[in-house]
């Protein structure tokens, strides 16, 4: 049986059969449908990429407001579409790596405040323009400008000077960074022509894909840039198209049809019912996103720390992780760090469910009357049903949480970032600084909890500059502890990325840099059936 399943195997692989009949004749063979889809897949990326064919995505997270400009991404459609046509110096690997993209090679001074980046040679822009050092350094001109409201800022602000030499870009700091090559991972750092100086929103890249459909909120498309300087890697798909759907019914039922290929966000309610349809993998990978509550610490009633704290030990965590994630991540403490990151101390006291705690806190910030918290389908999966769970344990407190539900359209523009008290998720970073800086420094663009603290930004500006390792831990232990009890971040739990995708679908591999493959999974699969 071996002999012959290892030969339908590789058949299917190959192309010469389907993935319906292989899942048929395996089954026959008394092969689970799981087990064969696994081995399958791990014959498809041995045997190689396949060329040609559409690839079709269903997301949740895309919006009316959207905009091809990188320094404005904020959900998930934008992130992958522009995955699809931009490209950054460096990237971080599945295993947390640094990768080369459009710089081939870095180098830094002892001290880490010079670093040279040697830019690749032969890349063109989609427009046919070739790429210099100078579109790279107008890029991070742009990003880096006091008037930007690109949350890549408070990294790039950093830079002293940035300057063209030859076919380098040097970079000189004002303080030491030792991570700085993941600073110029960041996503929202896509190189354009002159920086996108001229017009951000044109959606002109390096990447393996043109642009040629934008339609912001309900589809964008891209087809192959033959250009392409990487195309032994990536974009082995002749089109790739993202269709925005925020309804988790609408977008389940299209995976089951046929009608796309991949699917984000899969609700963990519904994961054993879709590990049952025929030709559909569940990809579930765990990683550094978490789903928060987050309230502005200076408005009212919010302002109130101790109102704040009452919010914080109203939530029973391992409830949520059990009804809302199924298992699928861990609980939460207030912080938006977990292990696995670089300097991670473990032995902080876990926050817990703590209604007499929690009451005693309300009883001293004053507050009477309901708690208002927005909340929406497209927050994250679930949201609805966790606020709901958190106005539950929270009446178990004495405080009444009042819940407005929000449309998807919109969310991200006229509630996050905006409303004093809503759900929202972060999908994580690869550093700690990384993570603080676009999120918890006074003067970051996306500060969503309006978390203004003078100590708590001397903390991680120091350990940016702090190359001791013991030092820096500890200085990012102190910014967790003011986090934890004085922020404005409610973090109930760390999610899995639950993705999906259909038999057609070749060349996946986990990553958890975020869901789909850390944004790829539309650039590096390809069609393999």
């Amino acid at each position: 049986m071996t002999m012959e399943f290892d030969h339908l195997t590789r058949l299917a692989a190959g192309g010469g059969l389907s993935r319906r009949e292989f899942l048929s004749r395996a089954a026959a063979l008394g092969v689970s449908a799981a087990a064969a889809n696994a081995l399958l897949s791990g014959a498809a990326r041995a045997q190689g990429p396949v060329k040609g064919g559409v690839l079709r995505a269903g997301l949740v997270g895309g919006a009316a407001t959207d905009s091809l400009d990188p320094a404005t991404w904020a959900s998930q459609v934008p992130y992958t579409i522009g995955r699809c046509w931009g490209e950054q110096l460096l990237e971080i690997s599945p295993a947390g790596e640094i990768e080369y993209r459009l710089a081939e090679s870095y180098e830094a001074s002892k001290d880490a405040k010079t670093w040279t980046f040697r830019i690749r040679q032969d890349v063109t822009f989609h427009n046919g323009k070739e790429l210099t050092p100078d579109d790279v350094v107008a890029t991070l001109e742009r990003h880096a400008d006091a008037n930007s409201k690109s949350p890549a800022l408070p990294f790039v602000s950093e830079f002293d000077t940035v300057k063209a030499d030859g076919r380098n870009v040097v970079i000189t700091l004002k303080e030491p960074n030792a991570d700085l090559p993941y600073v110029v991972s960041d996503y929202h750092l896509m190189i354009q022509p002159n920086g996108g100086k001229d017009n951000p929103t044109e959606g002109i890249g390096t990447g393996p894909y043109k642009v040629v459909v934008n339609e912001p909120g309900i589809r964008h498309v891209g087809q192959k840039h033959e250009g392409y300087w990487g195309s032994d890697r990536r974009g082995h798909a002749d089109t790739v198209e993202i269709i925005v759907m925020n309804d988790s019914t609408a977008r389940t039922a299209a995976l089951q049809s046929g009608q796309i290929d991949m699917i984000n966000r899969v609700e963990p309610k519904v994961v054993e019912l879709v590990k049952r349809v025929p030709g559909v993998t569940i990809r579930n990978v765990p990683g550094k996103g978490h789903y928060v509550m987050i309230a502005h610490c200076n408005t009212a009633p919010f302002d109130n720390n101790d109102l704040r704290l009452a919010l914080k030990y109203a939530v029973d965590r391992e409830e949520m992780v059990q009804k809302i994630l199924g298992g699928y991540g861990t609980v939460g403490n207030d912080t938006p760090m977990i292990k696995g990151y670089p300097l991670f101390d473990d032995d902080i006291e876990q926050r817990v469910f703590d209604p007499e705690k929690a009451a005693e806190h309300y009883k001293k910030s004053g507050h009477s009357g309901a708690v208002l918290l927005r909340t929406s389908d497209v927050a994250f999966p679930g949201a609805v049903d966790a606020a709901q769970l958190f106005q539950q344990s929270a009446a178990k407190c004495g405080i009444t949480v009042e819940i407005k539900r929000e449309p998807g359209d919109g969310y991200w523009s006229d509630v996050w970032n905006q409303q004093p008290f809503s759900m929202s998720y972060w999908t994580g970073r690869p550093t700690q600084d990384q993570v603080y800086s676009i999120a918890y420094l006074s003067n970051a663009e996306w500060n969503d909890t309006r978390f203004f603290r003078e100590d708590f930004d001397k903390l991680i500006l120091g350990a940016r500059s702090e190359l001791d390792d013991g030092k820096r831990k500890a200085m990012y232990r102190q910014a967790a502890m003011i986090l934890r009890d004085e922020g404005g971040v409610i973090v109930p739990m760390f999610n899995n990325y639950i993705d999906a995708t259909t038999a057609k679908v070749g060349g996946w591999v986990d990553d958890p840099n975020g869901e789909l493959m850390g944004g790829h999974a539309l650039t590096k699969c390809w069609v393999a059936a």
